[in-house]
Protein backbone atom coordinates (compact mmCIF):
# COMPACT_ATOMS: atom_id res chain seq x y z
CA UNK A 1 0.00 0.00 0.00
CA UNK A 2 3.03 2.16 0.59
CA UNK A 3 3.20 2.45 -3.27
CA UNK A 4 -0.11 3.34 -3.74
CA UNK A 5 -0.05 6.14 -1.21
CA UNK A 6 3.27 7.55 -2.85
CA UNK A 7 1.62 8.18 -6.24
CA UNK A 8 -0.92 10.58 -3.91
CA UNK A 9 0.85 13.73 -4.08
CA UNK A 10 1.83 13.46 -7.62
CA UNK A 11 -1.77 12.68 -8.26
CA UNK A 12 -2.67 15.66 -6.19
CA UNK A 13 -0.40 17.75 -8.26
CA UNK A 14 -2.00 16.62 -11.58
CA UNK A 15 -5.84 15.07 -10.63
CA UNK A 16 -6.84 16.15 -7.32
CA UNK A 17 -9.85 17.03 -7.50
CA UNK A 18 -12.78 19.16 -7.10
CA UNK A 19 -15.92 21.82 -7.43
CA UNK A 20 -16.27 25.52 -6.75
CA UNK A 21 -19.73 26.18 -6.32
CA UNK A 22 -20.81 29.53 -4.70
CA UNK A 23 -22.69 31.96 -7.28
CA UNK A 24 -21.25 35.44 -7.64
CA UNK A 25 -24.52 36.38 -6.33
CA UNK A 26 -23.34 34.46 -2.68
CA UNK A 27 -19.78 36.60 -3.15
CA UNK A 28 -19.53 40.03 -0.73
CA UNK A 29 -18.27 43.06 -2.95
CA UNK A 30 -14.93 43.02 -2.84
CA UNK A 31 -12.65 45.76 -1.06
CA UNK A 32 -9.27 47.12 -1.76
CA UNK A 33 -7.00 44.41 -1.93
CA UNK A 34 -3.18 45.19 -1.96
CA UNK A 35 -1.35 42.60 -4.27
CA UNK A 36 1.21 42.58 -1.32
CA UNK A 37 1.51 38.99 -0.22
CA UNK A 38 3.74 40.09 2.99
CA UNK A 39 0.62 42.09 4.12
CA UNK A 40 -1.73 39.85 3.45
CA UNK A 41 0.49 37.31 5.36
CA UNK A 42 0.30 39.52 8.17
CA UNK A 43 -3.15 40.55 8.24
CA UNK A 44 -3.27 35.96 8.65
CA UNK A 45 -0.38 35.75 10.96
CA UNK A 46 -2.67 38.95 13.53
CA UNK A 47 -6.15 37.38 12.74
CA UNK A 48 -4.29 33.95 14.56
CA UNK A 49 -5.27 31.82 12.09
CA UNK A 50 -1.34 30.64 11.16
CA UNK A 51 -0.58 27.68 11.95
CA UNK A 52 1.95 25.42 10.68
CA UNK A 53 1.59 22.45 13.49
CA UNK A 54 -0.41 19.45 13.00
CA UNK A 55 -3.63 18.58 15.49
CA UNK A 56 -3.83 15.59 17.12
CA UNK A 57 -5.95 15.28 20.76
CA UNK A 58 -6.73 19.23 20.89
CA UNK A 59 -3.11 20.16 20.69
CA UNK A 60 -0.38 21.85 17.94
CA UNK A 61 2.60 19.30 17.35
CA UNK A 62 5.58 19.58 15.14
CA UNK A 63 6.37 16.31 13.51
CA UNK A 64 8.04 14.26 15.98
CA UNK A 65 11.15 14.13 13.98
CA UNK A 66 11.33 18.02 13.40
CA UNK A 67 10.81 17.57 9.65
CA UNK A 68 9.32 20.13 7.68
CA UNK A 69 7.89 21.08 4.68
CA UNK A 70 7.76 24.21 2.24
CA UNK A 71 4.14 25.68 0.99
CA UNK A 72 4.74 27.60 -1.27
CA UNK A 73 2.68 30.32 -3.38
CA UNK A 74 2.55 29.48 -7.21
CA UNK A 75 2.26 33.19 -8.36
CA UNK A 76 5.48 33.46 -7.23
CA UNK A 77 7.21 30.55 -5.95
CA UNK A 78 7.44 32.14 -2.04
CA UNK A 79 7.93 30.41 0.60
CA UNK A 80 4.80 31.24 2.66
CA UNK A 81 5.59 28.68 5.65
CA UNK A 82 7.39 25.76 6.92
CA UNK A 83 5.11 23.15 8.33
CA UNK A 84 5.13 20.00 10.10
CA UNK A 85 5.96 16.90 7.83
CA UNK A 86 4.35 14.32 9.54
CA UNK A 87 4.45 10.36 9.08
CA UNK A 88 2.60 7.22 10.49
CA UNK A 89 3.35 7.51 14.02
CA UNK A 90 1.62 11.30 14.01
CA UNK A 91 -1.28 9.58 12.34
CA UNK A 92 -1.34 6.69 14.85
CA UNK A 93 -1.68 9.16 17.47
CA UNK A 94 -3.83 10.98 15.74
CA UNK A 95 -6.39 8.24 15.20
CA UNK A 96 -6.39 6.84 18.68
CA UNK A 97 -7.23 10.28 19.69
CA UNK A 98 -10.20 10.36 17.27
CA UNK A 99 -11.11 6.84 18.40
CA UNK A 100 -10.81 8.07 22.35
CA UNK A 101 -12.90 11.26 21.22
CA UNK A 102 -15.62 9.10 19.51
CA UNK A 103 -17.52 7.72 22.79
CA UNK A 104 -17.77 10.68 24.10
CA UNK A 105 -18.59 12.73 20.96
CA UNK A 106 -20.89 10.57 19.47
CA UNK A 107 -22.72 10.75 22.87
CA UNK A 108 -23.94 14.05 23.18
CA UNK A 109 -27.23 14.63 21.77
CA UNK A 110 -27.84 16.25 18.30
CA UNK A 111 -28.77 19.16 19.46
CA UNK A 112 -25.16 19.34 21.56
CA UNK A 113 -23.56 18.75 17.87
CA UNK A 114 -25.44 21.16 16.29
CA UNK A 115 -24.57 23.86 18.38
CA UNK A 116 -21.33 23.76 18.20
CA UNK A 117 -21.07 22.62 14.49
CA UNK A 118 -23.70 25.90 14.69
CA UNK A 119 -20.24 28.02 15.97
CA UNK A 120 -18.15 26.98 13.82
CA UNK A 121 -19.91 28.03 10.65
CA UNK A 122 -20.14 31.38 12.37
CA UNK A 123 -16.48 31.62 12.78
CA UNK A 124 -15.18 30.46 9.45
CA UNK A 125 -17.97 33.37 8.29
CA UNK A 126 -16.61 36.39 10.89
CA UNK A 127 -13.07 35.19 9.34
CA UNK A 128 -13.76 34.70 5.72
CA UNK A 129 -11.68 37.36 4.59
CA UNK A 130 -8.34 35.79 6.19
CA UNK A 131 -9.36 32.45 4.91
CA UNK A 132 -9.28 33.79 1.10
CA UNK A 133 -6.57 35.61 1.34
CA UNK A 134 -4.62 32.40 3.08
CA UNK A 135 -6.60 30.09 0.48
CA UNK A 136 -5.28 32.45 -2.65
CA UNK A 137 -1.72 32.73 -1.23
CA UNK A 138 -1.01 28.79 -1.47
CA UNK A 139 -3.34 28.08 -4.32
CA UNK A 140 -3.41 30.70 -6.66
CA UNK A 141 -6.75 30.98 -6.82
CA UNK A 142 -8.25 34.94 -7.53
CA UNK A 143 -9.62 36.70 -4.04
CA UNK A 144 -13.23 36.72 -5.50
CA UNK A 145 -13.00 32.74 -6.45
CA UNK A 146 -11.43 32.05 -2.95
CA UNK A 147 -14.47 34.22 -1.21
CA UNK A 148 -17.21 32.22 -2.86
CA UNK A 149 -15.32 28.89 -1.84
CA UNK A 150 -15.64 30.27 1.69
CA UNK A 151 -18.72 31.04 1.79
CA UNK A 152 -19.72 27.68 -0.11
CA UNK A 153 -17.45 25.69 2.62
CA UNK A 154 -18.71 27.12 5.31
CA UNK A 155 -22.50 26.19 4.32
CA UNK A 156 -21.46 22.94 4.31
CA UNK A 157 -21.29 23.20 8.31
CA UNK A 158 -23.95 25.42 8.48
CA UNK A 159 -26.20 22.89 6.70
CA UNK A 160 -25.00 19.57 8.54
CA UNK A 161 -25.31 21.75 11.75
CA UNK A 162 -29.10 21.56 11.20
CA UNK A 163 -29.09 18.21 9.38
CA UNK A 164 -27.44 17.06 12.53
CA UNK A 165 -31.24 17.01 14.50
CA UNK A 166 -32.94 15.06 11.72
CA UNK A 167 -30.80 11.87 11.28
CA UNK A 168 -33.93 9.42 11.79
CA UNK A 169 -34.23 5.89 12.67
CA UNK A 170 -37.32 3.66 11.39
CA UNK A 171 -40.02 1.48 12.98
CA UNK A 172 -41.33 -1.44 10.72
CA UNK A 173 -44.75 -3.57 10.95
CA UNK A 174 -43.94 -6.49 13.00
CA UNK A 175 -44.91 -10.11 11.69
CA UNK A 176 -45.43 -11.32 14.95
CA UNK A 177 -47.93 -9.46 17.41
CA UNK A 178 -45.70 -9.70 20.86
CA UNK A 179 -42.52 -8.57 18.64
CA UNK A 180 -41.23 -4.72 17.79
CA UNK A 181 -39.01 -4.14 15.02
CA UNK A 182 -36.54 -1.11 15.06
CA UNK A 183 -33.74 0.23 13.12
CA UNK A 184 -31.27 2.73 14.19
CA UNK A 185 -28.84 4.82 12.76
CA UNK A 186 -25.42 4.81 14.47
CA UNK A 187 -22.06 6.97 13.44
CA UNK A 188 -19.74 4.57 11.47
CA UNK A 189 -16.64 5.82 13.75
CA UNK A 190 -13.54 7.05 13.08
CA UNK A 191 -13.39 8.66 9.42
CA UNK A 192 -9.63 9.59 7.70
CA UNK A 193 -10.17 12.59 5.67
CA UNK A 194 -7.98 12.59 2.21
CA UNK A 195 -8.36 16.27 0.72
CA UNK A 196 -6.99 17.84 -2.69
CA UNK A 197 -5.57 21.35 -3.02
CA UNK A 198 -7.70 22.59 -5.54
CA UNK A 199 -10.26 23.50 -2.81
CA UNK A 200 -8.72 23.30 0.63
CA UNK A 201 -11.71 24.58 2.58
CA UNK A 202 -14.90 23.12 1.03
CA UNK A 203 -13.53 19.70 0.38
CA UNK A 204 -12.48 19.05 4.08
CA UNK A 205 -16.01 20.71 5.28
CA UNK A 206 -18.10 18.72 3.01
CA UNK A 207 -16.79 15.88 5.17
CA UNK A 208 -16.08 16.65 8.23
CA UNK A 209 -19.76 18.51 8.83
CA UNK A 210 -21.89 14.99 8.36
CA UNK A 211 -18.66 13.22 9.79
CA UNK A 212 -19.04 15.31 13.22
CA UNK A 213 -22.65 15.61 12.62
CA UNK A 214 -23.02 11.87 12.80
CA UNK A 215 -21.36 11.58 15.76
CA UNK A 216 -18.07 10.63 13.97
CA UNK A 217 -14.63 11.76 14.37
CA UNK A 218 -12.00 12.77 11.76
CA UNK A 219 -8.37 12.72 11.15
CA UNK A 220 -7.84 14.75 8.40
CA UNK A 221 -4.73 14.85 5.83
CA UNK A 222 -5.05 18.17 3.59
CA UNK A 223 -2.98 18.59 0.24
CA UNK A 224 0.92 19.33 1.41
CA UNK A 225 0.25 21.82 -1.40
CA UNK A 226 -2.42 24.11 0.48
CA UNK A 227 -2.60 22.50 3.95
CA UNK A 228 -2.83 26.25 5.53
CA UNK A 229 -6.21 26.92 4.92
CA UNK A 230 -6.97 23.18 6.86
CA UNK A 231 -4.75 24.36 9.76
CA UNK A 232 -7.08 27.36 10.28
CA UNK A 233 -10.36 25.75 9.38
CA UNK A 234 -9.24 23.48 11.96
CA UNK A 235 -8.02 25.87 14.80
CA UNK A 236 -11.37 27.73 14.50
CA UNK A 237 -13.16 24.63 14.54
CA UNK A 238 -11.33 24.08 18.49
CA UNK A 239 -12.33 27.68 19.33
CA UNK A 240 -16.01 26.49 18.02
CA UNK A 241 -15.89 24.07 20.81
CA UNK A 242 -15.42 21.32 19.04
CA UNK A 243 -13.72 18.73 21.34
CA UNK A 244 -9.94 17.38 21.26
CA UNK A 245 -9.95 14.67 19.13
CA UNK A 246 -12.94 14.82 17.37
CA UNK A 247 -11.17 16.90 14.86
CA UNK A 248 -7.24 15.69 13.81
CA UNK A 249 -5.05 17.50 11.07
CA UNK A 250 -1.88 15.69 10.15
CA UNK A 251 0.25 16.54 6.57
CA UNK A 252 3.63 15.36 5.44
CA UNK A 253 4.32 11.73 4.41
CA UNK A 254 1.17 11.20 2.37
CA UNK A 255 2.80 7.03 2.03
CA UNK A 256 2.75 6.99 5.65
CA UNK A 257 -0.37 8.84 6.49
CA UNK A 258 -2.54 6.90 3.74
CA UNK A 259 -0.92 3.72 5.42
CA UNK A 260 -1.54 4.15 9.05
CA UNK A 261 -5.66 5.01 8.13
CA UNK A 262 -6.05 2.25 5.93
CA UNK A 263 -4.59 -0.66 7.98
CA UNK A 264 -6.00 1.06 11.35
CA UNK A 265 -8.71 -1.68 12.05
CA UNK A 266 -9.77 2.01 14.15
CA UNK A 267 -10.45 3.84 11.09
CA UNK A 268 -13.93 2.35 10.12
CA UNK A 269 -14.17 4.82 6.83
CA UNK A 270 -12.57 6.65 4.03
CA UNK A 271 -13.47 9.17 2.15
CA UNK A 272 -11.06 10.81 -0.54
CA UNK A 273 -11.13 13.58 -2.94
CA UNK A 274 -9.02 12.99 -5.66
CA UNK A 275 -7.10 11.20 -9.02
CA UNK A 276 -9.13 8.10 -10.21
CA UNK A 277 -6.16 6.07 -10.07
CA UNK A 278 -5.32 7.25 -6.45
CA UNK A 279 -9.18 6.30 -5.43
CA UNK A 280 -8.67 2.58 -6.84
CA UNK A 281 -6.04 2.35 -4.53
CA UNK A 282 -7.58 3.72 -1.09
CA UNK A 283 -10.83 0.96 -2.17
CA UNK A 284 -8.57 -1.88 -2.55
CA UNK A 285 -6.28 -0.73 0.08
CA UNK A 286 -9.46 -0.84 2.46
CA UNK A 287 -10.93 -4.17 1.39
CA UNK A 288 -8.29 -6.14 4.04
CA UNK A 289 -10.01 -4.42 7.17
CA UNK A 290 -13.36 -3.76 5.04
CA UNK A 291 -14.12 0.29 5.71
CA UNK A 292 -16.83 2.17 4.21
CA UNK A 293 -15.57 4.18 1.43
CA UNK A 294 -16.70 7.49 -0.07
CA UNK A 295 -14.74 8.44 -3.31
CA UNK A 296 -15.49 11.20 -5.40
CA UNK A 297 -13.01 11.09 -8.40
CA UNK A 298 -12.02 12.67 -11.65
CA UNK A 299 -14.45 13.89 -14.37
CA UNK A 300 -14.62 14.39 -18.05
CA UNK A 301 -17.34 16.50 -18.13
CA UNK A 302 -19.06 17.20 -21.72
CA UNK A 303 -21.04 20.49 -22.22
CA UNK A 304 -23.16 19.77 -25.11
CA UNK A 305 -24.71 23.21 -26.64
CA UNK A 306 -27.35 22.42 -29.04
CA UNK A 307 -28.33 24.66 -32.05
CA UNK A 308 -31.28 25.95 -30.12
CA UNK A 309 -29.65 27.07 -27.50
CA UNK A 310 -29.27 30.67 -25.94
CA UNK A 311 -25.67 31.83 -26.90
CA UNK A 312 -25.37 34.31 -24.44
CA UNK A 313 -26.72 31.79 -21.88
CA UNK A 314 -24.47 29.05 -23.63
CA UNK A 315 -21.26 30.91 -23.49
CA UNK A 316 -21.81 32.55 -20.03
CA UNK A 317 -22.24 28.75 -18.82
CA UNK A 318 -19.53 27.36 -20.54
CA UNK A 319 -16.69 30.08 -19.25
CA UNK A 320 -18.03 29.35 -16.39
CA UNK A 321 -17.69 25.92 -16.59
CA UNK A 322 -14.40 25.87 -18.12
CA UNK A 323 -12.50 28.16 -16.43
CA UNK A 324 -13.03 28.39 -12.87
CA UNK A 325 -9.80 27.68 -10.79
CA UNK A 326 -8.11 28.19 -13.88
CA UNK A 327 -9.74 24.70 -15.13
CA UNK A 328 -8.37 22.78 -12.21
CA UNK A 329 -12.12 21.21 -10.75
CA UNK A 330 -13.13 17.71 -11.49
CA UNK A 331 -16.33 19.36 -12.54
CA UNK A 332 -14.72 21.71 -15.78
CA UNK A 333 -16.03 21.47 -18.95
CA UNK A 334 -13.34 19.36 -20.06
CA UNK A 335 -15.55 18.75 -23.88
CA UNK A 336 -17.23 21.58 -25.04
CA UNK A 337 -19.31 20.24 -27.72
CA UNK A 338 -21.25 22.55 -29.83
CA UNK A 339 -24.09 21.37 -32.84
CA UNK A 340 -22.87 22.33 -36.66
CA UNK A 341 -25.69 24.78 -37.13
CA UNK A 342 -24.36 27.03 -34.31
CA UNK A 343 -20.66 25.96 -33.79
CA UNK A 344 -19.17 29.53 -35.78
CA UNK A 345 -21.40 31.69 -34.21
CA UNK A 346 -20.66 29.69 -30.53
CA UNK A 347 -16.99 29.48 -31.52
CA UNK A 348 -16.93 33.25 -32.20
CA UNK A 349 -18.56 34.28 -29.47
CA UNK A 350 -16.85 32.23 -26.84
CA UNK A 351 -13.42 32.68 -27.97
CA UNK A 352 -14.35 36.74 -27.29
CA UNK A 353 -15.32 35.89 -23.89
CA UNK A 354 -12.33 34.07 -22.95
CA UNK A 355 -10.20 36.39 -24.31
CA UNK A 356 -11.35 39.13 -21.73
CA UNK A 357 -10.05 37.06 -19.30
CA UNK A 358 -7.62 38.53 -17.24
CA UNK A 359 -5.09 36.36 -15.92
CA UNK A 360 -2.55 37.73 -12.69
CA UNK A 361 -1.94 37.06 -8.83
CA UNK A 362 -4.92 36.31 -7.31
CA UNK A 363 -4.48 38.93 -4.66
CA UNK A 364 -5.39 41.39 -7.99
CA UNK A 365 -9.16 42.81 -7.74
CA UNK A 366 -8.57 42.57 -11.69
CA UNK A 367 -7.29 38.98 -11.63
CA UNK A 368 -9.58 35.99 -12.91
CA UNK A 369 -7.45 33.24 -13.67
CA UNK A 370 -4.76 32.94 -11.70
CA UNK A 371 -1.97 30.19 -11.77
CA UNK A 372 -1.45 26.57 -12.72
CA UNK A 373 -0.63 24.85 -8.82
CA UNK A 374 2.62 23.99 -9.98
CA UNK A 375 4.93 23.08 -13.03
CA UNK A 376 3.73 19.56 -13.13
CA UNK A 377 0.68 21.12 -13.91
CA UNK A 378 1.71 23.13 -16.76
CA UNK A 379 3.52 20.52 -18.49
CA UNK A 380 0.36 17.95 -18.48
CA UNK A 381 -1.81 20.89 -20.14
CA UNK A 382 1.80 21.03 -22.67
CA UNK A 383 1.60 17.64 -23.13
CA UNK A 384 -2.16 17.59 -24.07
CA UNK A 385 -2.21 20.37 -26.61
CA UNK A 386 1.12 18.80 -28.15
CA UNK A 387 -1.27 15.63 -28.17
CA UNK A 388 -4.07 17.45 -30.04
CA UNK A 389 -2.04 19.77 -32.48
CA UNK A 390 0.10 16.82 -33.78
CA UNK A 391 -3.10 15.05 -34.67
CA UNK A 392 -4.69 18.12 -36.63
CA UNK A 393 -6.44 20.16 -34.02
CA UNK A 394 -5.80 23.99 -34.64
CA UNK A 395 -4.99 26.23 -31.88
CA UNK A 396 -7.69 29.07 -31.85
CA UNK A 397 -6.57 31.13 -28.69
CA UNK A 398 -3.71 30.89 -26.23
CA UNK A 399 -1.55 27.40 -26.66
CA UNK A 400 1.31 28.83 -23.91
CA UNK A 401 2.67 29.49 -21.08
CA UNK A 402 1.49 33.07 -20.39
CA UNK A 403 4.19 35.78 -20.29
CA UNK A 404 3.55 36.37 -16.08
CA UNK A 405 6.20 33.37 -16.20
CA UNK A 406 6.02 31.17 -12.65
CA UNK A 407 3.00 28.45 -13.83
CA UNK A 408 0.59 31.00 -15.70
CA UNK A 409 -1.01 29.61 -18.27
CA UNK A 410 -3.11 31.32 -21.07
CA UNK A 411 -6.32 30.57 -21.58
CA UNK A 412 -6.75 28.64 -24.61
CA UNK A 413 -9.30 27.60 -27.00
CA UNK A 414 -8.57 23.99 -29.09
CA UNK A 415 -10.73 23.65 -32.36
CA UNK A 416 -11.11 19.91 -34.56
CA UNK A 417 -10.59 18.03 -31.37
CA UNK A 418 -11.09 14.05 -31.96
CA UNK A 419 -11.73 11.58 -29.71
CA UNK A 420 -8.85 10.07 -30.46
CA UNK A 421 -6.97 13.21 -28.81
CA UNK A 422 -5.64 13.60 -25.15
CA UNK A 423 -8.16 16.66 -24.73
CA UNK A 424 -10.83 14.39 -25.70
CA UNK A 425 -9.79 11.10 -23.53
CA UNK A 426 -8.85 12.28 -19.95
CA UNK A 427 -8.85 15.50 -18.13
CA UNK A 428 -6.84 18.45 -18.86
CA UNK A 429 -7.19 20.18 -15.64
CA UNK A 430 -5.81 23.41 -16.89
CA UNK A 431 -7.02 26.48 -18.53
CA UNK A 432 -8.36 24.90 -22.09
CA UNK A 433 -11.10 24.51 -23.54
CA UNK A 434 -11.47 21.83 -27.08
CA UNK A 435 -14.59 22.46 -29.28
CA UNK A 436 -16.11 19.58 -30.73
CA UNK A 437 -18.24 20.00 -33.42
CA UNK A 438 -21.19 17.13 -33.87
CA UNK A 439 -23.90 16.60 -36.13
CA UNK A 440 -27.09 14.85 -34.39
CA UNK A 441 -28.46 14.73 -30.61
CA UNK A 442 -27.71 10.53 -30.69
CA UNK A 443 -24.33 11.49 -31.74
CA UNK A 444 -23.73 14.37 -28.89
CA UNK A 445 -25.30 11.54 -25.89
CA UNK A 446 -22.47 9.22 -27.83
CA UNK A 447 -19.84 11.01 -27.95
CA UNK A 448 -20.54 12.56 -24.15
CA UNK A 449 -20.67 9.21 -22.46
CA UNK A 450 -17.51 7.64 -24.34
CA UNK A 451 -15.69 8.20 -21.53
CA UNK A 452 -14.92 6.05 -17.89
CA UNK A 453 -15.95 9.23 -16.45
CA UNK A 454 -19.36 10.19 -15.46
CA UNK A 455 -19.01 12.85 -12.75
CA UNK A 456 -20.63 16.23 -14.44
CA UNK A 457 -22.21 17.25 -17.17
CA UNK A 458 -23.74 20.50 -19.35
CA UNK A 459 -26.28 21.15 -22.00
CA UNK A 460 -27.87 24.11 -23.32
CA UNK A 461 -31.22 24.18 -25.06
CA UNK A 462 -34.43 26.36 -25.02
CA UNK A 463 -36.35 22.96 -25.64
CA UNK A 464 -37.89 21.64 -22.40
CA UNK A 465 -38.35 18.11 -23.87
CA UNK A 466 -34.85 17.47 -25.55
CA UNK A 467 -33.23 18.52 -21.59
CA UNK A 468 -35.27 15.90 -20.26
CA UNK A 469 -34.72 13.54 -23.22
CA UNK A 470 -30.31 14.14 -22.39
CA UNK A 471 -30.08 14.87 -19.11
CA UNK A 472 -31.80 11.06 -18.53
CA UNK A 473 -29.29 9.41 -21.68
CA UNK A 474 -26.35 10.91 -19.96
CA UNK A 475 -24.44 8.92 -17.46
CA UNK A 476 -23.07 11.34 -15.47
CA UNK A 477 -24.02 12.09 -11.44
CA UNK A 478 -24.75 15.52 -12.34
CA UNK A 479 -26.24 17.58 -15.26
CA UNK A 480 -26.53 21.59 -15.53
CA UNK A 481 -29.52 22.52 -18.07
CA UNK A 482 -28.48 25.92 -19.24
CA UNK A 483 -26.26 26.35 -16.35
CA UNK A 484 -22.36 26.09 -15.57
CA UNK A 485 -22.33 26.41 -11.55
CA UNK A 486 -24.46 23.72 -10.14
CA UNK A 487 -22.86 22.25 -6.75
CA UNK A 488 -25.06 23.57 -3.30
CA UNK A 489 -24.93 22.14 -0.33
CA UNK A 490 -28.69 21.04 -0.55
CA UNK A 491 -28.15 18.64 -3.48
CA UNK A 492 -26.24 14.95 -3.70
CA UNK A 493 -22.64 15.73 -5.47
CA UNK A 494 -21.20 12.43 -6.90
CA UNK A 495 -20.67 10.37 -9.74
CA UNK A 496 -20.96 7.20 -11.44
CA UNK A 497 -18.89 4.78 -13.13
CA UNK A 498 -15.32 5.23 -12.49
CA UNK A 499 -15.83 8.70 -11.12
CA UNK A 500 -16.80 7.12 -7.55
CA UNK A 501 -18.90 5.88 -5.02
CA UNK A 502 -21.21 8.02 -3.01
CA UNK A 503 -22.94 11.26 -2.58
CA UNK A 504 -21.65 14.79 -0.73
CA UNK A 505 -23.67 16.72 0.59
CA UNK A 506 -27.61 17.29 1.14
CA UNK A 507 -29.63 15.18 3.06
CA UNK A 508 -28.00 11.67 1.18
CA UNK A 509 -24.61 12.94 2.15
CA UNK A 510 -25.24 12.24 5.77
CA UNK A 511 -25.92 8.44 5.02
CA UNK A 512 -22.60 7.96 4.10
CA UNK A 513 -21.48 8.29 7.73
CA UNK A 514 -24.19 6.10 9.27
CA UNK A 515 -24.73 2.50 9.84
CA UNK A 516 -27.86 0.81 10.37
CA UNK A 517 -28.53 -1.45 13.35
CA UNK A 518 -31.93 -3.25 13.28
CA UNK A 519 -33.15 -4.28 16.80
CA UNK A 520 -36.13 -6.88 16.93
CA UNK A 521 -37.84 -6.79 20.52
CA UNK A 522 -39.29 -10.06 21.24
CA UNK A 523 -42.24 -10.53 24.51
CA UNK A 524 -43.93 -7.01 24.25
CA UNK A 525 -47.34 -8.18 23.70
Amino acid sequence: MAMAMMTMRRAAALGARHILAASSSRVAPLRHMSADAGAAMEKIRAAGLLRTQGLIAGQWVDAYDGKTIEVQNPATGDVLANVACMGSRETSDAIASANCAFYSWSKLTANERSKALRKWYDLIIAHKEELALLMTLEQGKPMKEALGEVNYGASFIEYFAEEAKRIYGDIIPPTLSDRRLLVLKQPVGVVGAITPWNFPLAMITRKVGPALACGCTVVVKPSEFTPLTALAAADLALQAGIPAGALNVVMGNAPEIGDALLQSTQVRKITFTGSTAVGKKLMAGSANTVKKVSLELGGNAPCIVFDDADIDVAVKGSLAAKFRNSGQTCVCANRILVQEGIYEKFASAFIKAVRSLHVGNGLEESTSQGPLINEAAVQKVEKFINDATSKGANIMLGGKRHSLGMTFYEPTVVGNVSNNMLLFREEVFGPVAPLIPFKTEEEAIHLANDTNAGLAAYIFTKSIPRSWRVSESLEYGLVGVNEGIISTEVAPFGGVKQSGLGREGSKYGVDEYLELKYICMGNMG
